[in-house]
């Protein structure tokens, strides 16, 4: 039986569920396919051990009353369900090179942040007040930022560029590298990225930085919860395979591997880019818009490692570690050598629920190219679909985890004998269950001299088609949000948007 939908959502990554909710609570017939088993593509968890593990979201920013993110979730109606911790008020990250023994914070609140790094720089103190004002002024010019308000890009701001723009602010090369060190959270590249993609995302950190108690996965719960409610269907093993145009070129239904066909009257695609041209198919689209795509880089993807500890062990540490292997590692942290992996590493750990002082897991990442997975990349392992990669593939993931023990134990002193068991994603991991080209992080790479050729429109030259998510323009949790009312903005227009959230910061500021 064919059912029609005022909206169908196409993938439930954060930017698909945010989008849907939107539209749910205007009243529309919404609907959600997800190919999965689990929903919330980089929100998603895995449990081993009876211990809950993130894939993606590590940790968040922006949460506290007053903050971009509170008011954004505050109108999604989830913020007063989250489980959250906050991390380490003066330091919730920690930037370690080499053989260097200091670990530098990144501390939460501007004056607690120059207040912190001062004490290792007392000669930069104002230059360290200068970068927090600089990062506050190119956040308050890039669209919905401050929730309401900045319709359009600024050029200028577009084209700042990091490295450029770090090392105008200190000759202190150590300090550039400080300021650089959580650079992972966008693929870790200072020497092109814009300016504006650091300061968006360190600044919503600074602000107030936060650990989901139950990992990522509960944002997206939460969000099908309040779906659900507002009378929307949501799907899992529910795999697009075709888009339905009519004869007069009209995207009309979409159909499932399963074999369901859905009807809509609009369409938004959580889905990859170039996974939703495949099913959009070529001819409905202009060859300068399919060349700009297929000219895009994939940043890095990366391999995990998650260490199950035993119990009362190590003691536990509520906030990142982020270790180079020199200070200039950190301009192209992406770009390493085979043999010298890992250069470069984030290391967070989860409290144990019983002893609160010790940690009873550890989570390592360290950035890792396609081609080292290339060999085994026909195969796809998920728990909708599972296939064996065979035993040389084992093989290559525990050469990999050994490695990374080695380089935790420098931080760590025998930290092996506080493991009880060792598991691993490596970017076939990322691209088979979050749907990205090559398993990559963050969508593609973006370059202070042309930052307009990866930026994408949610409305797209279809009429009735829109797009959302990481691959267009901004990812992470803050990116894919502001992202999804966006293209909510294209869809029910920009005053309605405006109205909503203009009603949230009014309550939060009578609050």
């Amino acid at each position: 039986m064919n059912k029609n939908y005022d909206i169908i959502v196409i993938g439930s990554g954060l930017g698909g569920l945010v989008s849907a909710l939107i539209l749910a609570k205007e009243g529309l017939k919404v609907c959600v396919l997800e190919k999965n088993n689990q929903y919330g593509g980089n929100l998603q968890t895995f449990s081993r051990d009876k211990l809950i593990f993130d894939t993606g979201v590590h940790y968040l920013g922006g949460l506290s009353k007053g903050q971009n993110l509170h008011h954004f979730f505050s109108y999604l109606e989830i913020i007063d369900d989250l489980e959250l911790q906050k991390m380490d008020e003066d330091g919730y990250d920690k930037i370690t090179f080499g053989d260097d023994e200091i670990e530098y914070p990144h501390a939460q609140g501007y004056e607690n942040f120059v207040e912190q790094l001062s004490k290792y720089f007392p000669d930069e103190k104002e230059n360290l007040e200068n970068y927090c004002e600089e990062i506050q002024r190119v956040c308050n010019y890039f669209p919905r930022y401050n929730v309401v308000g900045q319709n359009n890009y600024n050029e200028e701001i577009l084209h700042l560029n990091t490295k450029r723009f770090i090392e105008s602010i200190t000759s202190d090369q150590k300090l550039q590298a400080v300021l650089l060190g959580s650079n992972f959270l966008y693929a870790g590249d200072s020497e092109n990225i814009p300016f504006y993609v650091h300061a968006l995302t360190v600044n919503s950190y600074i602000q107030s930085a936060y650990k989901c108690v139950k990992g990522g996965s509960q944002i997206s719960k939460l969000l099908i919860r309040k779906l659900r409610e507002y009378g929307a269907e949501v799907h899992k093993h529910s795999e697009v395979s075709e888009m339905v145009f009519n004869e007069n070129n009209v995207l009309v239904s979409v159909k499932t591997v399963q074999g369901k066909e859905y009807f809509a009257k609009q369409f938004i695609s959580n889905i990859e880019i170039r996974s939703a041209i495949k099913l959009i198919g070529e001819k409905h689209l202009k060859k300068s818009f399919l060349n700009r795509i297929d000219s895009w880089k994939p940043v890095s993807s990366c391999f995990s490692m998650y260490l199950v500890l035993k119990p009362n062990s190590l003691l536990n540490f509520n906030h990142n570690i982020y270790y180079f292997s020199s200070e200039e590692m950190v301009w192209n942290a992406f770009k390493y050598k085979k043999e010298n992996w890992p250069e470069t590493y984030m290391l967070s750990s989860t409290q144990s629920k019983n002893q609160p002082e010790f940690a009873e897991s550890l989570t390592a990442i360290s950035y890792m190219n396609f081609d080292e997975v290339q060999e085994w990349e026909q195969s796809i392992n998920t728990i909708a679909e599972v296939q064996d990669r065979g035993r040389k593939y084992e093989e290559f993931k525990s050469e990999k985890a050994a490695k990374m023990i080695r380089a935790l134990e420098e931080k760590i002193p025998d930290l092996r004998r506080f493991i009880k068991n060792i598991y691993t994603s490596s970017p076939l991991s990322y691209r088979d269950y979050i749907g990205s080209f090559e398993g990559n992080m963050y969508g593609y790479m973006k370059n202070s001299e042309n930052p307009l050729k990866t930026m994408v429109s949610p409305r797209t030259k279809i009429d009735n088609l829109y797009l959302t998510g990481q691959s267009v323009n901004m990812h992470g949790i803050l990116g894919c949000t502001i992202g999804a009312f966006n293209t909510c903005a294209e869809i029910l227009g920009k005053e309605l948007i405006d109205e909503r959230l203009t009603k949230v910061l009014n309550q939060t500021n009578e609050n």
